[in-house]
């Protein structure tokens, strides 16, 4: 299976299944922020004063910030989430290399952020743990919300019935215990 919006929403496979949903790329945000961040904080640095040319050195480094980052998708594939009853592998970024390799055992935690999400990204932010470590997968980052889903279903689902009051608080609407 992959993250395509053909099999979005598609029921996790049980005990013995494998998932695997591709990451989506966008690179019209780096491409803007890169292009302007460049280009004003540029000639705000040129033709202002003091406080100008700060300001220009703050849009030059998110400028560069996201060429770095438009630089990454061309250099490296979108990640790819893998759930399995023997590994899990989660990417580093969008378009980062190597993923980190875990077993189903070593996530002590995996739930949804609906509310407490930082300005930049898309709620809800899927958040997989790994003992002391915390991965975030943005909403912007899936083909959809379904995809989001079939991979907290699949990491939850020997785990004694979790997966199912996490469907059921998605579908009530329930954002706190989602």
């Amino acid at each position: 299976m992959t993250g395509s919006g053909k099999d979005a929403g598609a029921q996790p496979r049980p005990s013995g299944g494998r998932i695997e949903v591709d990451l989506e790329v966008s690179r019209g945000r780096s491409i803007s922020w890169t292009i302007l961040g460049l280009t004003i904080g540029g000639l705000l640095i040129w033709k202002l004063g003091t406080v100008g040319v700060w300001g220009g050195v703050v849009l030059v480094v998110m400028g560069a910030y996201h060429a770095w980052n438009l630089t990454q998708t061309f250099l490296y594939p979108p990640g790819t989430i893998i759930v399995s009853d023997r590994e899990v592998s989660l990417p580093r970024g969008l378009c980062m290399p190597r993923p980190v390799q875990a077993t189903p055992q070593d996530v002590t935690a995996a739930y949804f952020l609906r509310r407490s999400v930082p300005w930049n990204h898309a709620a809800p932010v899927l958040v997989i743990e790994l003992g002391p470590k915390a991965m975030a997968f943005p909403r912007d980052w899936f083909a959809s919300e379904a995809d989001q889903r079939r991979i907290i279903h699949a990491l939850l689902r020997d785990k004694g019935g979790v997966a199912v009051s996490v469907d059921t608080a998605v579908a009530a609407g329930d954002d706190k215990s989602a």
